[in-house]
């Protein structure tokens, strides 16, 4: 069992230091040039530095250095805990990541929540009324949702409920200036602007999610034991609650933790959509300007996610099924 979990270990840490390094040479590898747009909006040249402003620009962020010397200094900061200083917001990384991962939290949070909740009570009306003229309905219609584009969902939702029937506020994550009265009235207008983020990242996991719940719990509805409690004259509530969805928990609760990544990435789209101030928006402002400390922090804080949701599943597995072994685990 020790060396089991030592394997799990070096599995772990060869693949973050496979992503420590593409992060260190992907944003480095783009075209560009930070300091040719380092007063620039959306990555438009407006001023251009001096060739010798240029050079203590570079000298002051180390860009000057050869690479090699430029990555040992990047993993040195890490393992000190520092994420390096922005070169475009002129502020720290992990204080800019700290300001705005809660409002991306939020988003994906409340979408899993919502389309896990959503997929697996479609799931099992599809499954209890198989070949049923509502389960010849819903699958179809969550086949075609699940393929939705994220972003193609956001500007329909926002040109209808926003632009449209003005039910939600256009974009933002709160009305700036504006005097709540109290922080029930700060958390009502917060959910509005969220309203729309979250329910186009829950409407495009929602699909995904009930097909994967509609088939593991028809896998399930044939076992024995859910014969036998059949016989034993039990409601298709009790069956479904007790038997059917307790036992399919387990790829459920797969596509949740593994989900938590693909939803990150989805938010980054989705934001951008709605002007929402979180990590996808300032992903591609970052990007925009070619701020390479700041790409670094966003996609190491994306990939410590997905791994540590990785991680969790496993813990999870074992106390929803302790036959489950170390060879079920989820792989990084």
């Amino acid at each position: 069992m020790g060396q089991r979990h030592t394997t799990r270990f070096c599995e772990y840490l060869f693949t973050i230091l496979v992503v420590l390094s593409l992060n260190f040479v992907l944003p480095r590898a783009m075209p560009g040039d930070p300091f040719l747009i380092l007063s620039a909006e959306h990555g438009e040249e407006i001023a251009r530095f001096s060739p010798a402003q240029e050079e203590a620009y570079r000298r002051q962020y180390g860009l000057d250095r050869p690479w090699p010397v430029q990555y040992a200094s990047y993993l040195g900061g890490l393992v000190r805990g520092d994420l390096g200083y922005s070169i475009y917001y002129n502020q720290g990384v992990t204080d800019i990541l700290l300001a705005r991962l809660p409002w991306t939290l939020l988003l994906v949070l409340s979408a899993v929540f919502f389309s896990t909740l959503a997929g697996c009570l479609l799931a099992g009306l599809s499954a209890s009324f198989r070949d049923s003229a509502l389960d010849r309905l819903l699958y179809p219609l969550m086949v075609a949702v699940a393929e939705i584009p994220a972003f193609l969902l956001g500007l329909v939702l926002l040109f209808t409920l926003a632009a449209g029937l003005q039910l939600f506020p256009l974009s933002g994550a709160m009305t700036h200036f504006a005097d709540h009265g109290s922080l029930w009235g700060k958390a009502v207008d917060i959910a509005r602007h969220a309203a729309l983020p979250v329910l186009t990242l829950t409407l495009v996991r929602t699909g995904s999610m009930y097909l994967l719940a509609r088939n593991a719990m028809i896998t399930v509805l044939t076992r024995d034991y859910i014969r036998t409690a059949r016989a034993k004259g039990l409601s298709p509530l009790r069956i479904f609650a007790r038997h059917s969805l307790r036992n399919a928990l387990v790829p459920i609760v797969t596509r949740v933790f593994l989900s938590l990544g693909g939803l990150v990435g989805g938010a980054i789209l989705v934001e951008n959509v709605f002007v929402y101030p979180g990590l996808g928006r300032l992903m591609r402002e970052s990007v925009m300007v070619h701020d390479y400390p700041m790409i670094q922090g966003i996609f190491l804080l994306v990939t410590v996610t997905v791994l540590s949701a990785n991680f969790l599943a496993d813990l999870v597995y074992k106390r929803l099924d302790p036959r489950i072994g170390e060879s079920a685990e989820v792989r990084p």
